[in-house]
C-alpha cells in the first residue's frame, strides 16, 4: 500500500509528541525536522514540503496551542487538517452536465492506465450513479488498446464505440458523440491516445478532440509509482490541454507517494479517483481527509463502511444476527461470511482501516495467506451438511475423514473447529452485551492470526 514508509515515519513521530502535557517550540521544531524528512523520502516536491512546514510549524507554536490543556492532540490535529489541505481539503465530485450526455476525456500517457481505468470508471458511474456510459476507442496508434477496451466493454456489459485504426481520432468521437445520443447513453467516456513522452503532435491530437465539444471533465491518468514524474506531468498536461482532475493509479503498489501529496499544490487541479488494484471495481474516490487519517494511523472508518455497504447483503446480515442471537450460526454462514470479506478487498487494507490498527505491533508487514483461507474453505466442504449445522459430532474417524478429503492435516481440521467456536463465544458475548449486561469484557478477534504469513 502507497504511503507505508511515510505513514511509519510519521506515526513514530507524532506518538512522541501526542502525550506531552507541555510542548514547546523546540518540541515542535524536532518534529518538524522528521515530518520534513519523511515527506522528502516519500519523493513530496520540495517546494510542496518546505510551505507544508512553515504552515505546520506556524500553527503548532501559537499561544492556542501551546496553552491548551492537550497541547500535544493539536499538534497531531494541525498536521493532519493540513495534511488534508494539501492534498484538496475537500472531496472533489464529478462534474455531469446539465443536459446529457456528460462528456469525459480520459487523457495521460502511455503506460499510465488510461485503458483499463476507462473500464473501471465506467462501473462507477453505472453502479454509484446510475448512470449508461458509452466507451470510445480513439487510441487508433495503438491498435492492442481498441481491443483492451473492447474486451473490458464486454467483460462488464458496456458499449464500445470503434472505427479501428484508419479513421482519425477526431471524426471517431464525433459520430461516437452522435451514436450516444441515438442510444441515450448519458455519459460518453473518450480513451485517448497516450505517447511514452509528451509531443506536440498528441497534445494537438487532445486539443482537436475537446474543440468538437467541450467535455465536462478531463482526466488525467497518472500512474503513482513515477513519483515526481508524475508532478511534472500533470503540470505539461494542464498548461497545454487543460485538464479538471486527475486519477492515480497503482496506489496500492509500493509508491512512496510523493504524487498524492504533490500534485494538488503544484497543478491545482483535485484528484478525483485512485486505483487500488487490478480488478475492475478497484477504483475509489478521493478522499482527501480520509487518506490523512489512513498516513497518521487513525483508521478510515467511512470507507470502510461504504465497502461494507457496496459489498455486504442487507438481507443476509438481518439473517446472520438473528442467527448469533439464537446461536444456530452454522458452518454454511462462516462461508458465506468469509466470501462476502472478500469482496471488500484484501484483508489486510480492511484491517488497516479500522482506527488503532497502526499500533498493532506487526501489522505494517502482514499479508493475508490466501492459501490458509483456501484450506478453510475445503475443510468446511468436505464436511457432510449435519458436520455443518452440528459440529460438535466431529469426532476423531470424522476428523480424519475431513482431513482427506480437503487435502489438509488434521491439525488444520482442529484448528479451525477451535476458530469456529470461539467466534460463537464471541458473538455471544456482543449479543449479551448489546442485551444490556452489565460489566465490560476484553475481547479478541478470533482466529485472524492464523490468516497472516
Amino acid at each position: 500500500m502507497a504511503f507505508e514508509g511515510l505513514a511509519e515515519r510519521l506515526q513514530g513521530t507524532i506518538q512522541r509528541i501526542k502525550g506531552k502535557g507541555k510542548v514547546s517550540e523546540a518540541d515542535v521544531k524536532e518534529m518538524m525536522r522528521e515530518v520534513r524528512f519523511a515527506l522528502i523520502e516519500a519523493d513530496v516536491n520540495l517546494k510542496v514540503v518546505k510551505e507544508f512546514v512553515k504552515k505546520v510549524s506556524e500553527r503548532a507554536v501559537g499561544a492556542d496551542v501551546m496553552k491548551s490543556l492537550t497541547p500535544g492532540q493539536q499538534v497531531i490535529k494541525i498536521v493532519k487538517d493540513e495534511l488534508t489541505e494539501l492534498m484538496g481539503g475537500d472531496q472533489s465530485p464529478i462534474q455531469f452536465a446539465n443536459k446529457p450526455p456528460t462528456v469525459i476525456m480520459m487523457v495521460g500517457l502511455q503506460g499510465a492506465g488510461k485503458t483499463t481505468t476507462t473500464g473501471k470508471l465506467a462501473n462507477i458511474l453505472r453502479k454509484k450513479y446510475n448512470r449508461n456510459p458509452l466507451l470510445v476507442a480513439a487510441d487508433i496508434y495503438r491498435p492492442a488498446a481498441i481491443q483492451q477496451l473492447q474486451t473490458i466493454g464486454k467483460q462488464l456489459s458496456f458499449p464500445v464505440f470503434s472505427l479501428g485504426t484508419d479513421v482519425s481520432p477526431v471524426e471517431i468521437v464525433r459520430q461516437a458523440l452522435e451514436k450516444a445520443k441515438e442510444d441515450h447513453n448519458d455519459v460518453v467516456i473518450i480513451d485517448t491516445a497516450g505517447r511514452l513522452h509528451i509531443d506536440e503532435a498528441l497534445m494537438q491530437e487532445l486539443k482537436d478532440i475537446r474543440a468538437l465539444k467541450e467535455p465536462d471533465e478531463v482526466f488525467l491518468v497518472v500512474d503513482s509509482m513515477t513519483g515526481q514524474d508524475a508532478v511534472n506531468v500533470a503540470q505539461n498536461f494542464n498548461e497545454t490541454v487543460g485538464i479538471t482532475g486527475v486519477i492515480l493509479t497503482k496506489l496500492d503498489g509500493d509508491t512512496r507517494g510523493g504524487a498524492a501529496l504533490s500534485i494538488r499544490s503544484v497543478a491545482q487541479k483535485p484528484i478525483k479517483f485512485v486505483g487500488m488494484g487490478e480488478k475492475m471495481d478497484a477504483l475509489e474516490a478521493f478522499h482527501p481527509e480520509r487518506m490523512a487519517s489512513r498516513i497518521l494511523g487513525m483508521g478510515d472508518m467511512l470507507s470502510l463502511i461504504e465497502k461494507a455497504q457496496e459489498n455486504v447483503d442487507e438481507e443476509k446480515a438481518k439473517e446472520l444476527e438473528e442467527k448469533f442471537r439464537t446461536q444456530s450460526f452454522t458452518f454454511d454462514d462462516f462461508i458465506d461470511q468469509l466470501n462476502q470479506v472478500k469482496k471488500m478487498g484484501p484483508l489486510e487494507d480492511i484491517i488497516k482501516m479500522l482506527p488503532g490498527a497502526g499500533k498493532i505491533k506487526g501489522l505494517e508487514n502482514a499479508k493475508v495467506d490466501e492459501k490458509q483461507m483456501g484450506r478453510m474453505e475445503a475443510i468446511i466442504y468436505a464436511m457432510t451438511p449435519q458436520e455443518k449445522t452440528t459440529p460438535s459430532i466431529i469426532n476423531s474417524s470424522r476428523k480424519k475423514r475431513i482431513s482427506k478429503g480437503s487435502g489438509t492435516s488434521i491439525q488444520d481440521v482442529n484448528r479451525l473447529l477451535k476458530q469456529f467456536e470461539d467466534m460463537k463465544k464471541m458473538m455471544k458475548q456482543m449479543t449479551n452485551m448489546q442485551q444490556g449486561q452489565k460489566g465490560k469484557k476484553k475481547m479478541k478477534m478470533p482466529g485472524l492470526d492464523s490468516l497472516f504469513k
